[in-house]
């Protein structure tokens, strides 16, 4: 028979002292972690959307100002796609045409400045307003402004799309 040595050492055991240890080492770890995620956030983005934002707000204003005005006076644009043209058709409040507008417009890609293409309508029937694009293809953002002889005007934005 074997005699037990009982002052040999027992193996590895965890007591609380290592449960202690490693919650606090994990913990360590994400706080270190989110700490350094927040600086590098902080760095690289400060919160900052503008550098005039007083005054974008009284842009803001004029513009909501703009479109109720606009809505006041009731016209209605539809605007199409058609090739190497954008078309235009300007109605009243009750439907009738509104021919002899000023118009002046301009087409941009959605995602970018490049490829603006400034727009020179002509009305080629009562309320119907024409500008050539050339061979253009893909989405578009039209912003077109019409001005009619008794001072109304009038703000369209669309988004236009060509085979």
């Amino acid at each position: 028979m074997s005699a037990v040595d009982s002052s040999a050492r027992a193996g590895f055991r965890i007591k609380g002292w290592h449960v202690l240890a490693g919650v606090s080492a994990f913990f360590a770890v994400v706080i270190a972690v989110d700490a350094t995620f927040t600086v590098l956030a902080l760095r690289t983005f400060p919160g900052q959307v503008s550098v005039t934002p007083y005054e974008d707000g009284l842009l803001y204003n004029r513009r909501i100002a703009r479109l109720q005005a606009q809505e006041r006076l009731g016209w209605r644009a539809s605007a199409g796609a058609e090739p190497g043209q954008v078309v235009l058709v300007f109605r009243d409040r009750e439907g009738r045409p509104l021919p002899r507008l000023t118009m002046t417009g301009r087409l941009q890609r959605p995602a970018t400045e490049a490829g603006r293409i400034d727009l020179h309508f002509t009305e080629t029937a009562p309320g119907r307003y024409v500008a050539t694009t050339g061979r253009i293809a893909g989405a578009w953002d039209l912003t077109a402004e019409a001005q009619g002889a008794s001072g109304g005007g009038f703000l369209a934005e669309r988004r236009l799309t060509w085979p």
